[in-house]
């Protein structure tokens, strides 16, 4: 059995290689218990914020290949809507995700002669197509907020 002191002649010291048992204090627990909610708040203020760029990002490129195909001579609303449907599709969100139909502007594209600007608008409302991690008073997103993507395209002739 080994001792983990020693006595000489100047007092008690400690025998080396032995290990020395320590009392711990709690303030690492308080510390804990303090930081961890804001980590974690901000954390998941990341990821909602995060994804909310996401659905952002996808309803604009959405919103780009609806023009694309409506600035062809001869499109059509239903060439318009299969466009962004399959945008929306491959970024992940269903149909009901979305406003369905986009808002085609102006309202007469399909006559309008070439070089004509046509805007096509895709939006969606943050309490559809997002998902609530952060309640809106610890600064989430108000499930009413709108997101919009919009691309504006010179008509072909």
């Amino acid at each position: 059995m080994r001792h983990t002191l020693q006595m000489n002649s100047r007092g008690i010291r400690r025998i080396p290689g032995v290990p020395r048992v320590r009392a711990r204090s709690g303030n690492a627990i308080l510390d804990m218990a303090l930081v961890l909610p804001l980590l974690i708040g901000l954390t998941f203020g990341a990821v909602e914020y995060g994804y909310a760029l996401y659905i952002k990002h996808s309803l604009q490129a959405a919103a780009r290949e609806g023009a694309r195909a409506a600035i062809v001579s001869g499109a059509t609303a239903t060439d318009v809507q299969n466009a962004v449907d399959s945008s929306m599709l491959a970024a992940g969100f269903a149909q009901t995700k979305y406003t369905r139909p986009p808002t085609i502007t102006p309202a007469a594209w399909t006559t309008s002669a070439a070089g004509t600007t046509i805007t096509v608008s895709v939006t969606t409302t943050w309490g559809t197509a997002g998902i609530s991690v952060l309640p809106s008073y610890l600064g989430g997103i108000s499930a009413t907020k709108t997101l919009t993507g919009a691309t504006t395209m010179r008509k072909e002739g």
